[in-house]
């Protein structure tokens, strides 16, 4: 049977696990999540694989970017990802990897760019779902008044990643 390995990773914005499958990340979510285990557990069903704790090349490079990425000098990840989810979910976790760093888009905004306009809550469904948080930055999902609203790793670690991003995007605006 094929494994998903398992490593741990201390972010500023709180513990998060992070897991590789053959040569792509699968899983990058926060420690903390009541939905972690379930999706955990979900991704080694879908993949037919069974879990390991240690280290893997992928982890390592995971672990490099995401270190990167707070301490300001990352902005888009280049590890390989690895998607284990229904077809819409794809889709909706794919068009989150395309929102630029230190934007945000409310969820029917998103729906709307993905043709599904109708289609917000399924969308907003797709969002809570993802496995890959900062990664795939479902944190760049506000409300459609602008307000942040529920994340994954809490609401202290999606204020901080957006106000990391909006931080080192006020430092390229020339004087």
């Amino acid at each position: 049977m094929s494994c998903i390995i398992l490593s741990s990773y201390c972010s500023p914005a709180g513990e998060m696990i992070v897991g590789s499958y053959g040569d792509s990340l699968c899983i990058c979510d926060w420690a903390g999540c009541s939905r972690a285990r379930a999706d955990i557990d979900r991704i080694c069903r879908s993949l037919g694989a069974e879990l390991r704790r240690g280290s893997s090349e992928v982890t390592e490079r995971a672990v490099d970017e995401l270190s990167e990425y707070f301490a300001g000098v990352r902005r888009d990840f280049t590890i390989p990802v690895l998607f284990a989810g229904t077809d819409f979910q794809r889709v909706v976790w794919h068009k989150l990897s395309q929102i630029p760093y230190g934007a945000t888009v409310s969820y029917g905004e998103l729906a709307r760019r993905m043709g599904y306009p109708k289609s917000i809550r399924a969308v907003a469904a797709a969002v809570a779902a993802n496995p890959m948080s900062v990664v795939v930055p479902c944190h760049r999902v506000v409300g459609s008044d602008g307000r942040l609203t529920g994340y994954r790793g809490g609401m202290e670690a999606k204020n901080l990643l957006l106000s990391l991003e909006a931080a080192a995007c006020d430092r390229e605006l020339p004087l």
